[in-house]
Protein backbone atom coordinates (compact mmCIF):
# COMPACT_ATOMS: atom_id res chain seq x y z
CA UNK A 1 0.00 0.00 0.00
CA UNK A 2 1.52 3.55 -0.74
CA UNK A 3 -0.08 6.59 0.56
CA UNK A 4 -0.34 9.77 -0.95
CA UNK A 5 1.70 12.84 -0.14
CA UNK A 6 0.15 15.00 2.97
CA UNK A 7 -2.06 17.64 2.25
CA UNK A 8 -1.87 21.13 4.10
CA UNK A 9 -4.43 19.66 7.14
CA UNK A 10 -3.72 15.89 7.32
CA UNK A 11 -1.71 13.07 5.63
CA UNK A 12 -4.39 11.33 3.73
CA UNK A 13 -4.47 7.61 2.23
CA UNK A 14 -5.93 6.03 -0.19
CA UNK A 15 -9.89 6.00 0.49
CA UNK A 16 -9.91 1.88 0.00
CA UNK A 17 -7.05 1.85 3.35
CA UNK A 18 -9.43 2.83 5.68
CA UNK A 19 -11.20 0.52 6.16
CA UNK A 20 -11.11 -1.60 9.08
CA UNK A 21 -8.20 -4.13 8.51
CA UNK A 22 -8.65 -6.24 12.17
CA UNK A 23 -11.46 -5.57 14.05
CA UNK A 24 -13.21 -7.55 17.26
CA UNK A 25 -11.88 -9.89 19.93
CA UNK A 26 -9.41 -11.41 17.46
CA UNK A 27 -5.46 -10.18 17.11
CA UNK A 28 -5.91 -10.32 13.07
CA UNK A 29 -3.79 -7.00 13.04
CA UNK A 30 -0.49 -8.64 13.41
CA UNK A 31 -0.88 -10.43 9.71
CA UNK A 32 1.73 -8.70 7.94
CA UNK A 33 -0.14 -8.94 4.77
CA UNK A 34 -3.51 -7.54 5.77
CA UNK A 35 -1.97 -4.63 7.48
CA UNK A 36 1.82 -4.10 6.93
CA UNK A 37 4.28 -1.38 6.87
CA UNK A 38 5.29 0.40 3.85
CA UNK A 39 8.55 0.99 3.13
CA UNK A 40 10.02 4.42 4.21
CA UNK A 41 11.69 5.22 0.47
CA UNK A 42 7.59 5.07 -0.47
CA UNK A 43 5.99 6.26 2.15
CA UNK A 44 6.72 9.90 3.21
CA UNK A 45 6.78 11.13 6.55
CA UNK A 46 3.49 12.17 8.33
CA UNK A 47 2.54 15.57 9.10
CA UNK A 48 1.81 15.15 12.63
CA UNK A 49 3.19 11.98 13.62
CA UNK A 50 1.47 9.95 16.32
CA UNK A 51 2.92 10.30 19.71
CA UNK A 52 3.51 7.33 22.23
CA UNK A 53 0.50 8.85 24.56
CA UNK A 54 -1.46 9.16 21.15
CA UNK A 55 -1.16 5.42 20.41
CA UNK A 56 -1.68 4.62 23.83
CA UNK A 57 -4.90 6.62 23.80
CA UNK A 58 -6.37 4.49 20.34
CA UNK A 59 -5.24 1.44 21.75
CA UNK A 60 -7.66 2.35 24.29
CA UNK A 61 -10.20 2.80 22.88
CA UNK A 62 -9.21 -0.64 20.78
CA UNK A 63 -9.13 -2.34 24.50
CA UNK A 64 -13.12 -1.01 25.41
CA UNK A 65 -15.15 -2.21 22.26
CA UNK A 66 -12.84 -5.67 22.35
CA UNK A 67 -13.10 -6.17 25.72
CA UNK A 68 -16.76 -5.36 26.15
CA UNK A 69 -17.59 -7.92 23.37
CA UNK A 70 -16.51 -10.53 26.35
CA UNK A 71 -17.00 -9.06 29.39
CA UNK A 72 -20.74 -9.37 29.51
CA UNK A 73 -20.43 -12.92 29.31
CA UNK A 74 -19.78 -14.00 32.89
CA UNK A 75 -22.31 -11.09 33.99
CA UNK A 76 -25.59 -12.78 32.14
CA UNK A 77 -26.78 -15.04 35.52
CA UNK A 78 -26.67 -11.89 37.73
CA UNK A 79 -28.57 -9.76 34.58
CA UNK A 80 -30.82 -12.50 34.60
CA UNK A 81 -31.74 -12.61 38.12
CA UNK A 82 -31.42 -9.17 38.81
CA UNK A 83 -34.32 -7.86 35.79
CA UNK A 84 -36.16 -11.46 35.54
CA UNK A 85 -34.41 -11.28 31.81
CA UNK A 86 -35.20 -14.60 30.07
CA UNK A 87 -32.17 -16.98 28.64
CA UNK A 88 -33.31 -15.53 25.13
CA UNK A 89 -33.24 -12.06 25.90
CA UNK A 90 -29.83 -12.86 27.46
CA UNK A 91 -28.74 -13.95 24.16
CA UNK A 92 -30.06 -10.21 23.08
CA UNK A 93 -27.95 -8.86 24.68
CA UNK A 94 -25.04 -10.52 23.41
CA UNK A 95 -26.13 -10.46 20.21
CA UNK A 96 -27.74 -6.86 20.17
CA UNK A 97 -23.62 -5.25 20.26
CA UNK A 98 -22.37 -7.76 17.61
CA UNK A 99 -25.37 -6.65 14.99
CA UNK A 100 -24.79 -3.06 15.71
CA UNK A 101 -21.15 -3.37 15.57
CA UNK A 102 -21.63 -5.35 12.50
CA UNK A 103 -24.03 -2.95 10.21
CA UNK A 104 -22.18 -0.11 11.32
CA UNK A 105 -18.40 -0.31 10.94
CA UNK A 106 -17.92 0.20 7.72
CA UNK A 107 -20.02 2.83 7.51
CA UNK A 108 -18.40 4.36 10.71
CA UNK A 109 -14.52 3.97 9.02
CA UNK A 110 -16.10 6.19 5.73
CA UNK A 111 -17.23 9.18 8.33
CA UNK A 112 -13.89 9.47 9.80
CA UNK A 113 -12.39 8.97 6.38
CA UNK A 114 -15.01 12.11 5.85
CA UNK A 115 -14.92 14.34 8.44
CA UNK A 116 -11.80 13.43 10.06
CA UNK A 117 -11.05 10.33 12.18
CA UNK A 118 -9.51 12.23 15.60
CA UNK A 119 -13.26 13.71 15.52
CA UNK A 120 -14.76 10.60 14.63
CA UNK A 121 -12.60 8.75 17.35
CA UNK A 122 -13.78 11.64 20.10
CA UNK A 123 -17.71 11.03 19.31
CA UNK A 124 -17.07 7.08 19.69
CA UNK A 125 -15.29 6.86 22.84
CA UNK A 126 -17.87 10.17 24.19
CA UNK A 127 -20.82 7.73 23.07
CA UNK A 128 -19.34 4.61 24.57
CA UNK A 129 -19.23 6.62 27.58
CA UNK A 130 -22.79 7.16 27.10
CA UNK A 131 -23.86 4.15 26.66
CA UNK A 132 -22.09 2.14 29.23
CA UNK A 133 -23.26 4.66 31.72
CA UNK A 134 -27.41 3.27 30.14
CA UNK A 135 -26.21 -0.54 30.59
CA UNK A 136 -25.20 0.07 33.72
CA UNK A 137 -28.42 2.02 35.12
CA UNK A 138 -30.90 -0.46 32.97
CA UNK A 139 -33.74 -0.72 34.93
CA UNK A 140 -35.23 -3.17 32.85
CA UNK A 141 -33.76 -6.18 30.10
CA UNK A 142 -35.14 -4.32 27.15
CA UNK A 143 -33.52 -1.11 28.48
CA UNK A 144 -29.78 -2.95 28.73
CA UNK A 145 -30.57 -4.93 25.19
CA UNK A 146 -31.50 -1.49 23.38
CA UNK A 147 -28.76 0.21 25.74
CA UNK A 148 -25.67 -3.03 24.35
CA UNK A 149 -27.06 -2.11 20.31
CA UNK A 150 -26.48 1.73 21.29
CA UNK A 151 -22.86 0.83 22.93
CA UNK A 152 -22.19 -1.02 19.74
CA UNK A 153 -22.89 1.67 17.26
CA UNK A 154 -20.57 3.31 19.42
CA UNK A 155 -17.97 0.95 19.13
CA UNK A 156 -18.15 1.20 15.24
CA UNK A 157 -17.86 4.64 15.20
CA UNK A 158 -14.54 4.67 17.56
CA UNK A 159 -12.59 1.00 16.33
CA UNK A 160 -12.57 1.62 12.49
CA UNK A 161 -10.53 5.13 13.07
CA UNK A 162 -7.72 3.48 15.33
CA UNK A 163 -5.88 1.44 12.98
CA UNK A 164 -7.06 4.17 10.46
CA UNK A 165 -5.51 6.38 12.43
CA UNK A 166 -1.95 4.03 12.81
CA UNK A 167 -1.61 3.93 9.11
CA UNK A 168 -1.95 7.42 8.27
CA UNK A 169 0.25 8.92 11.37
CA UNK A 170 3.27 6.22 11.60
CA UNK A 171 5.87 4.56 9.16
CA UNK A 172 8.37 2.02 8.61
CA UNK A 173 9.06 0.67 12.05
CA UNK A 174 7.16 2.43 14.11
CA UNK A 175 4.00 1.47 12.22
CA UNK A 176 4.90 -2.34 12.30
CA UNK A 177 5.21 -1.89 16.41
CA UNK A 178 2.04 -0.14 16.54
CA UNK A 179 0.20 -2.86 14.20
CA UNK A 180 1.69 -5.73 16.53
CA UNK A 181 0.46 -3.72 19.60
CA UNK A 182 -3.13 -3.24 18.36
CA UNK A 183 -3.20 -7.10 17.21
CA UNK A 184 -2.05 -7.33 20.65
CA UNK A 185 -4.58 -5.81 22.49
CA UNK A 186 -7.65 -7.41 20.29
CA UNK A 187 -6.42 -10.65 20.96
CA UNK A 188 -6.00 -10.21 24.81
CA UNK A 189 -9.46 -8.68 24.78
CA UNK A 190 -10.89 -12.18 25.00
CA UNK A 191 -8.96 -13.21 28.61
CA UNK A 192 -9.25 -9.63 29.72
CA UNK A 193 -13.07 -9.44 29.11
CA UNK A 194 -13.74 -12.72 30.66
CA UNK A 195 -11.42 -12.28 33.63
CA UNK A 196 -11.84 -8.68 34.46
CA UNK A 197 -15.63 -9.26 34.27
CA UNK A 198 -15.63 -11.99 36.64
CA UNK A 199 -13.56 -9.57 38.96
CA UNK A 200 -15.83 -7.07 39.04
CA UNK A 201 -19.09 -9.01 39.37
CA UNK A 202 -17.43 -10.54 41.98
CA UNK A 203 -16.47 -7.77 43.98
CA UNK A 204 -19.67 -6.33 43.99
CA UNK A 205 -18.65 -2.54 44.32
CA UNK A 206 -20.87 -0.82 46.58
CA UNK A 207 -23.90 -3.17 45.57
CA UNK A 208 -23.56 -2.91 42.23
CA UNK A 209 -23.04 -6.27 41.09
CA UNK A 210 -22.68 -6.91 37.74
CA UNK A 211 -23.60 -3.28 36.67
CA UNK A 212 -19.94 -2.37 37.18
CA UNK A 213 -19.26 -4.39 34.41
CA UNK A 214 -20.11 -1.47 32.17
CA UNK A 215 -20.12 1.27 34.67
CA UNK A 216 -16.50 0.63 34.64
CA UNK A 217 -16.21 1.99 31.04
CA UNK A 218 -17.39 5.65 32.16
CA UNK A 219 -13.73 6.72 33.91
CA UNK A 220 -11.84 4.61 31.07
CA UNK A 221 -14.13 6.63 28.74
CA UNK A 222 -13.32 10.02 30.15
CA UNK A 223 -9.77 9.82 30.59
CA UNK A 224 -9.58 8.18 26.72
CA UNK A 225 -11.34 11.69 25.74
CA UNK A 226 -9.08 13.80 27.74
CA UNK A 227 -5.97 11.64 26.24
CA UNK A 228 -7.32 12.27 22.72
CA UNK A 229 -8.02 15.37 22.84
CA UNK A 230 -4.41 16.11 23.75
CA UNK A 231 -2.15 13.63 21.64
CA UNK A 232 -4.81 12.19 18.86
CA UNK A 233 -3.71 13.87 15.33
CA UNK A 234 -6.38 14.03 13.02
CA UNK A 235 -6.35 12.70 9.27
CA UNK A 236 -8.45 12.13 6.27
CA UNK A 237 -8.84 10.91 3.24
CA UNK A 238 -8.13 12.84 0.23
CA UNK A 239 -11.19 11.70 -1.62
CA UNK A 240 -13.77 9.90 0.96
CA UNK A 241 -15.92 7.56 -0.61
CA UNK A 242 -20.01 8.11 0.59
CA UNK A 243 -21.82 5.97 3.07
CA UNK A 244 -23.96 3.75 1.95
CA UNK A 245 -26.83 4.18 3.98
CA UNK A 246 -29.52 2.27 1.75
CA UNK A 247 -27.23 -0.88 1.93
CA UNK A 248 -26.80 -0.45 5.80
CA UNK A 249 -30.19 -0.22 6.95
CA UNK A 250 -30.99 -2.94 4.68
CA UNK A 251 -28.47 -4.78 6.21
CA UNK A 252 -29.48 -4.52 9.48
CA UNK A 253 -32.53 -5.17 8.84
CA UNK A 254 -31.70 -8.73 7.48
CA UNK A 255 -29.62 -9.46 10.20
CA UNK A 256 -32.23 -8.53 12.99
CA UNK A 257 -34.66 -10.19 10.74
CA UNK A 258 -32.88 -13.72 11.14
CA UNK A 259 -31.57 -12.93 14.72
CA UNK A 260 -34.92 -11.80 16.81
CA UNK A 261 -36.77 -15.06 15.63
CA UNK A 262 -34.41 -17.18 16.54
CA UNK A 263 -33.72 -16.06 19.47
CA UNK A 264 -37.27 -15.13 21.33
CA UNK A 265 -39.58 -17.12 18.58
CA UNK A 266 -38.20 -20.35 19.99
CA UNK A 267 -38.86 -19.28 23.95
CA UNK A 268 -42.12 -17.58 22.70
CA UNK A 269 -43.15 -21.00 21.00
CA UNK A 270 -42.90 -19.47 17.95
CA UNK A 271 -46.27 -16.92 17.22
CA UNK A 272 -46.98 -15.95 13.76
CA UNK A 273 -44.54 -12.64 14.35
CA UNK A 274 -41.79 -14.55 14.82
CA UNK A 275 -42.67 -16.61 11.51
CA UNK A 276 -42.87 -13.92 9.31
CA UNK A 277 -40.36 -12.16 10.70
CA UNK A 278 -37.81 -15.37 9.46
CA UNK A 279 -39.81 -15.56 6.38
CA UNK A 280 -38.74 -12.08 5.99
CA UNK A 281 -34.94 -12.54 6.38
CA UNK A 282 -34.32 -13.98 2.81
CA UNK A 283 -36.24 -11.42 0.70
CA UNK A 284 -34.70 -8.59 3.02
CA UNK A 285 -31.47 -10.06 1.71
CA UNK A 286 -32.37 -10.15 -1.88
CA UNK A 287 -32.84 -6.67 -1.66
CA UNK A 288 -29.63 -5.63 0.20
CA UNK A 289 -27.86 -7.65 -2.41
CA UNK A 290 -29.76 -6.18 -5.41
CA UNK A 291 -29.16 -2.58 -3.67
CA UNK A 292 -25.26 -3.24 -4.00
CA UNK A 293 -25.45 -4.74 -7.40
CA UNK A 294 -27.26 -1.21 -8.39
CA UNK A 295 -24.51 0.93 -5.71
CA UNK A 296 -21.54 -1.03 -7.73
CA UNK A 297 -22.86 -0.39 -11.25
CA UNK A 298 -23.54 2.98 -10.67
CA UNK A 299 -20.40 3.76 -9.46
CA UNK A 300 -21.03 4.33 -5.54
CA UNK A 301 -19.47 2.65 -2.73
CA UNK A 302 -21.45 -0.47 -1.57
CA UNK A 303 -21.52 -1.98 1.74
CA UNK A 304 -20.14 -5.04 0.55
CA UNK A 305 -18.69 -4.83 -2.54
CA UNK A 306 -20.69 -7.30 -5.07
CA UNK A 307 -17.80 -7.77 -7.16
CA UNK A 308 -15.60 -9.04 -4.41
CA UNK A 309 -18.32 -11.75 -3.62
CA UNK A 310 -17.67 -13.04 -7.43
CA UNK A 311 -13.81 -13.48 -6.54
CA UNK A 312 -13.41 -17.26 -5.80
CA UNK A 313 -10.83 -17.34 -3.53
CA UNK A 314 -12.55 -14.22 -1.38
CA UNK A 315 -15.85 -16.32 -1.40
CA UNK A 316 -13.55 -19.62 -0.20
CA UNK A 317 -12.41 -17.15 2.38
CA UNK A 318 -15.44 -16.01 3.31
CA UNK A 319 -16.87 -19.18 3.63
CA UNK A 320 -14.09 -20.24 6.35
CA UNK A 321 -15.63 -17.65 8.74
CA UNK A 322 -18.77 -19.26 9.29
CA UNK A 323 -17.52 -21.65 10.91
CA UNK A 324 -14.72 -19.50 12.59
CA UNK A 325 -16.70 -17.04 13.83
CA UNK A 326 -20.85 -18.84 14.62
CA UNK A 327 -18.47 -21.00 16.67
CA UNK A 328 -16.52 -18.84 18.73
CA UNK A 329 -19.41 -16.78 19.72
CA UNK A 330 -21.51 -19.52 20.31
CA UNK A 331 -18.95 -21.14 22.54
CA UNK A 332 -18.26 -17.97 24.57
CA UNK A 333 -22.41 -17.67 25.38
CA UNK A 334 -23.08 -21.54 25.99
CA UNK A 335 -19.67 -22.07 28.14
CA UNK A 336 -21.21 -18.88 30.91
CA UNK A 337 -24.55 -20.41 30.98
CA UNK A 338 -22.75 -23.71 31.56
CA UNK A 339 -20.25 -22.59 34.02
CA UNK A 340 -22.40 -21.24 36.35
CA UNK A 341 -25.76 -22.04 35.35
CA UNK A 342 -24.78 -26.04 35.70
CA UNK A 343 -21.95 -26.19 38.06
CA UNK A 344 -22.90 -23.21 40.16
CA UNK A 345 -19.57 -21.11 40.17
CA UNK A 346 -19.12 -17.62 40.69
CA UNK A 347 -18.60 -15.25 38.25
CA UNK A 348 -14.88 -15.22 39.38
CA UNK A 349 -14.12 -19.03 38.98
CA UNK A 350 -15.98 -18.94 35.77
CA UNK A 351 -13.91 -15.55 34.34
CA UNK A 352 -10.69 -17.46 35.41
CA UNK A 353 -11.42 -21.07 34.44
CA UNK A 354 -11.41 -19.84 31.12
CA UNK A 355 -7.87 -18.75 31.84
CA UNK A 356 -6.09 -21.54 29.91
CA UNK A 357 -7.75 -20.94 26.27
CA UNK A 358 -7.22 -17.41 26.21
CA UNK A 359 -3.30 -17.38 27.60
CA UNK A 360 -2.96 -20.23 24.96
CA UNK A 361 -5.05 -18.00 21.74
CA UNK A 362 -2.43 -15.04 22.63
CA UNK A 363 0.47 -16.95 21.96
CA UNK A 364 -0.97 -19.23 19.07
CA UNK A 365 -1.91 -15.67 17.04
CA UNK A 366 1.54 -14.51 17.84
CA UNK A 367 2.73 -17.86 16.21
CA UNK A 368 0.62 -17.46 13.45
CA UNK A 369 3.23 -16.06 10.79
CA UNK A 370 5.78 -18.54 11.58
CA UNK A 371 3.19 -21.65 11.20
CA UNK A 372 2.05 -19.78 7.68
CA UNK A 373 5.50 -20.21 6.50
CA UNK A 374 6.23 -23.58 7.46
CA UNK A 375 2.35 -25.00 6.37
CA UNK A 376 1.03 -22.34 4.18
CA UNK A 377 -2.56 -22.78 4.17
CA UNK A 378 -2.72 -25.59 5.73
CA UNK A 379 -1.85 -23.98 8.74
CA UNK A 380 -5.89 -23.61 9.35
CA UNK A 381 -6.28 -27.63 8.30
CA UNK A 382 -3.91 -27.98 11.72
CA UNK A 383 -5.40 -25.72 13.82
CA UNK A 384 -9.11 -26.77 12.84
CA UNK A 385 -8.22 -29.81 13.82
CA UNK A 386 -6.43 -29.35 17.15
CA UNK A 387 -9.39 -27.25 18.08
CA UNK A 388 -12.03 -29.94 17.19
CA UNK A 389 -9.60 -32.05 19.40
CA UNK A 390 -9.60 -29.55 21.95
CA UNK A 391 -13.75 -29.32 21.89
CA UNK A 392 -13.38 -33.92 22.41
CA UNK A 393 -11.74 -33.92 25.26
CA UNK A 394 -14.28 -30.99 26.69
CA UNK A 395 -17.12 -33.04 25.70
CA UNK A 396 -15.67 -36.28 27.20
CA UNK A 397 -14.27 -34.60 30.78
CA UNK A 398 -18.20 -33.76 30.79
CA UNK A 399 -19.13 -36.58 29.92
CA UNK A 400 -16.91 -39.00 32.32
CA UNK A 401 -16.43 -37.04 35.28
CA UNK A 402 -18.84 -36.85 38.03
CA UNK A 403 -20.51 -33.05 38.04
CA UNK A 404 -19.08 -32.26 41.39
CA UNK A 405 -15.67 -33.21 39.92
CA UNK A 406 -15.59 -30.54 36.99
CA UNK A 407 -13.50 -28.76 38.12
CA UNK A 408 -11.11 -25.69 36.34
CA UNK A 409 -7.78 -27.61 36.35
CA UNK A 410 -10.47 -30.71 34.68
CA UNK A 411 -11.16 -28.46 32.02
CA UNK A 412 -8.33 -26.32 31.60
CA UNK A 413 -6.31 -29.54 29.18
CA UNK A 414 -9.52 -28.94 26.66
CA UNK A 415 -9.49 -25.40 27.06
CA UNK A 416 -6.04 -24.91 26.15
CA UNK A 417 -6.06 -27.02 23.26
CA UNK A 418 -9.39 -24.94 21.53
CA UNK A 419 -7.29 -21.94 22.41
CA UNK A 420 -4.77 -22.90 20.71
CA UNK A 421 -6.34 -23.53 17.80
CA UNK A 422 -8.43 -20.73 17.45
CA UNK A 423 -5.94 -18.51 18.14
CA UNK A 424 -4.32 -19.36 14.58
CA UNK A 425 -7.86 -19.60 13.13
CA UNK A 426 -8.90 -16.26 13.80
CA UNK A 427 -5.29 -14.64 13.19
CA UNK A 428 -5.39 -16.14 9.44
CA UNK A 429 -8.93 -15.28 8.57
CA UNK A 430 -7.75 -11.98 7.35
CA UNK A 431 -4.76 -13.16 5.60
CA UNK A 432 -6.83 -15.57 3.59
CA UNK A 433 -9.35 -13.77 2.34
CA UNK A 434 -7.10 -10.74 1.82
CA UNK A 435 -4.57 -12.93 0.10
CA UNK A 436 -7.55 -13.08 -2.33
CA UNK A 437 -8.30 -9.64 -2.85
CA UNK A 438 -6.19 -7.18 -5.16
CA UNK A 439 -4.18 -4.70 -3.73
CA UNK A 440 -5.83 -1.85 -4.82
CA UNK A 441 -8.83 -3.10 -2.99
CA UNK A 442 -7.85 -4.49 0.51
CA UNK A 443 -9.52 -1.27 2.28
CA UNK A 444 -12.72 -2.82 0.72
CA UNK A 445 -11.81 -6.31 0.97
CA UNK A 446 -11.01 -5.96 4.82
CA UNK A 447 -14.21 -3.90 5.54
CA UNK A 448 -16.31 -6.95 3.83
CA UNK A 449 -14.36 -9.65 6.10
CA UNK A 450 -14.96 -7.44 9.03
CA UNK A 451 -18.49 -7.04 8.45
CA UNK A 452 -19.07 -10.79 7.82
CA UNK A 453 -17.04 -11.45 11.27
CA UNK A 454 -19.03 -9.57 13.29
CA UNK A 455 -22.31 -11.12 11.54
CA UNK A 456 -21.29 -14.25 11.78
CA UNK A 457 -20.37 -13.15 15.90
CA UNK A 458 -24.18 -11.68 16.60
CA UNK A 459 -25.84 -15.12 14.31
CA UNK A 460 -23.29 -18.01 16.59
CA UNK A 461 -24.92 -16.70 20.06
CA UNK A 462 -28.74 -16.79 18.47
CA UNK A 463 -28.56 -19.81 16.82
CA UNK A 464 -26.08 -21.87 18.82
CA UNK A 465 -27.28 -20.50 22.22
CA UNK A 466 -30.59 -21.16 20.82
CA UNK A 467 -30.03 -24.85 20.19
CA UNK A 468 -28.38 -25.01 23.94
CA UNK A 469 -31.51 -23.80 25.18
CA UNK A 470 -33.81 -25.57 23.28
CA UNK A 471 -31.65 -28.69 24.15
CA UNK A 472 -31.35 -28.34 28.28
CA UNK A 473 -34.46 -28.63 29.37
CA UNK A 474 -35.39 -32.48 27.63
CA UNK A 475 -31.58 -33.54 28.21
CA UNK A 476 -29.85 -31.45 30.66
CA UNK A 477 -27.48 -29.60 31.39
CA UNK A 478 -24.27 -32.14 30.40
CA UNK A 479 -25.59 -33.95 27.36
CA UNK A 480 -26.99 -30.04 26.29
CA UNK A 481 -23.28 -29.21 26.71
CA UNK A 482 -21.76 -31.99 24.44
CA UNK A 483 -23.89 -32.31 22.01
CA UNK A 484 -23.68 -28.45 21.14
CA UNK A 485 -19.73 -29.20 21.65
CA UNK A 486 -20.81 -32.17 18.40
CA UNK A 487 -21.96 -28.96 16.75
CA UNK A 488 -19.28 -26.96 16.87
CA UNK A 489 -16.78 -30.39 15.83
CA UNK A 490 -18.77 -30.87 12.75
CA UNK A 491 -18.57 -27.38 11.74
CA UNK A 492 -14.84 -27.15 12.21
CA UNK A 493 -14.83 -30.51 10.48
CA UNK A 494 -15.99 -28.75 7.25
CA UNK A 495 -13.62 -25.73 7.96
CA UNK A 496 -10.54 -28.43 7.95
CA UNK A 497 -12.20 -29.62 4.48
CA UNK A 498 -12.22 -26.28 3.27
CA UNK A 499 -9.45 -25.60 4.05
CA UNK A 500 -7.34 -27.94 1.48
CA UNK A 501 -9.34 -26.48 -0.98
CA UNK A 502 -7.00 -23.37 -0.36
CA UNK A 503 -3.75 -22.80 -2.45
CA UNK A 504 -0.60 -23.64 -0.62
CA UNK A 505 1.10 -21.00 -0.37
CA UNK A 506 -0.36 -17.29 0.91
CA UNK A 507 0.70 -14.19 -0.05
Amino acid sequence: MTLQPPTEKSRPEPADATDPAATGPEPTATEPTATGPVSAATDPAPLTPLTPLGLLTVLLGASLSSIDFFIVNVALPGIGRDLHASPATLEMIVAGYALAYAVLLVLGGRLGDAYGRRKLFLWGVAAFGVTSLACGLAPGAWWLVGARVAQGAASALMLPQVLATIHATTRGERRARAVALYGSVSGLGVLLGQVLGGVLVAADLAGTGWRMAFLINVPVAVAALLCALRAVPDSRAEQPRRGDIGGTLLLGAALTALLLPLSEGRATGWPLWSLLTLAAAPLLTWAFLAVERRAERTGGSPLLPPSLLREPGVRRGLLLGLPIFIGFSGWMFVSAVMLQRGLGYGALKAGLTVVPMGVTQVAASMCAPRLVARFGSRAMTLCALVHGAGLVVLALTVLWLPWSSLGPLALAPGLALCGLGQGVELALYYRIVLAAVPAARAGAGSGLAATVQQSCLAVGVATIGSLFLALVPALGMRDAFALVLGVQCAGLLVLAVLSLGLPRRLN
